[in-house]
């Protein structure tokens, strides 16, 4: 594992400093000599034991280790896992020519709002709410109309997905405008399956907004079939359905299979019905993920500092053990 130290500049300085105190150890050390027997005074010199010099060492490597800590000493990258309270979760966004009708034009209102909002503009404010209030998800976004496309992979960078919310308006598909909503699923599940980390199975969800039936691409029972079987929720927020949309066979059936599947259906009549609704499903989906990030710099001074303590205690004891004592 390689270390590198970020405040190497300071290595010569400590150097020096170490060296000095050696030197003046040397130096200043004091010669003496205690006995209570006249004739040890007449006895030969000898050199003192090795192990008289611990204390000494002790003290050396404690500076060393100090000193090699106060240069930053860091892992250049490291892999470490995360948890986090989240899900993998894909927001699934109609963007048909309906989008663009005003939000509120299914039903009769006797008073025109002071801002006209399409459904569109409408939905993406109710995905910025949401988006906002999963902060520990990986999220991605799928739009779809005549195809599906992907718009962001699940990421935990929420900031960059709500760029990329922000710059979706009715040019990005304007060659398009049907309603593909089992193609939408079926890259939906596919993403979620390639992306999946371990642990992350059964933790899984998919957030369909949509205005309108499908009429173009696979069928979406069979897709949601596909869902349940990879333990893929489904919810699904219909935006501003007609009553005349929401009794179609074909959208009827959509909504079923998705509560048979464990999921769940809003119909947003109005923008604040689509914050709701959003929020709902933000209050439901709670649950355990696990993933590998990459961390540039992991401070490791603890490596050398808790070394260089424990030395400094050991040259500290030893010095209060006579046989260690400084004498010749």
């Amino acid at each position: 594992m390689m270390i590198r130290f970020l405040q190497l500049w300071l290595a010569p300085w400590l150097l020096a400093a170490f060296v000095a105190v050696v030197l003046v150890k040397w130096r200043l050390h004091w010669h003496f000599a205690a006995s209570t027997m006249v004739r040890s005074l007449t006895a030969r010199p000898y050199r003192a034991s090795i192990f008289r010099r611990l204390p000494f060492a002790a003290m050396a490597a404690a500076l060393l280790f100090i000193g090699a800590a106060l240069l930053q000493p860091v892992i250049p990258f490291s892999q470490a896992e995360a948890q986090s309270r989240g899900l993998d979760v894909v927001i699934l966004l109609d963007l048909s020519s309906s989008m663009q009708e005003e939000m509120g034009s299914a039903k009769a209102r006797t008073a025109k709002p002071a801002v006209v909002r399409t459904r569109l503009d409408a939905t993406k404010n109710a995905i910025r709410t949401f988006i906002r209030a999963r902060r520990d998800d990986r999220i991605g976004l799928v739009v779809f109309s005549d195809n599906p496309y992907v718009v962001s992979p699940l990421t935990f960078d929420h900031n960059y997905l709500l760029r990329y919310v922000d710059m979706i308006d009715d040019q990005i598909l304007q060659n398009e405008g049907q309603t593909a909503i089992g193609d939408g699923l079926a890259l939906s599940n596919y993403m979620l399956a390639r992306q999946a980390k371990e642990g992350s199975h059964g933790h899984q969800v998919i957030v369909l907004f949509t205005d309108g039936e499908y009429n173009r691409g696979r069928d979406p029972v069979d897709v949601l079939a596909e869902s349940r079987d990879a333990d893929i929720r489904v919810h699904v927020v219909g935006v501003d359905l007609a009553q005349e949309v929401r009794e179609k066979p074909a959208v009827m059936q959509l909504m079923n299979t998705v509560e048979r599947n464990g999921g769940r259906t809003y119909n947003a009549e109005s923008e604040r019905d689509l914050v709701s609704a959003s929020k709902a499903i933000d209050s439901i989906e709670k649950s355990l993920l696990v993933s590998k990030v990459y961390v540039q710099d992991v401070p490791v001074y603890e490596w050398f500092a808790l070394p260089g303590l424990v030395c400094l205690v050991m040259a500290m004891g030893l010095r209060a053990i006579p046989y260690f004592v400084d004498q010749t």
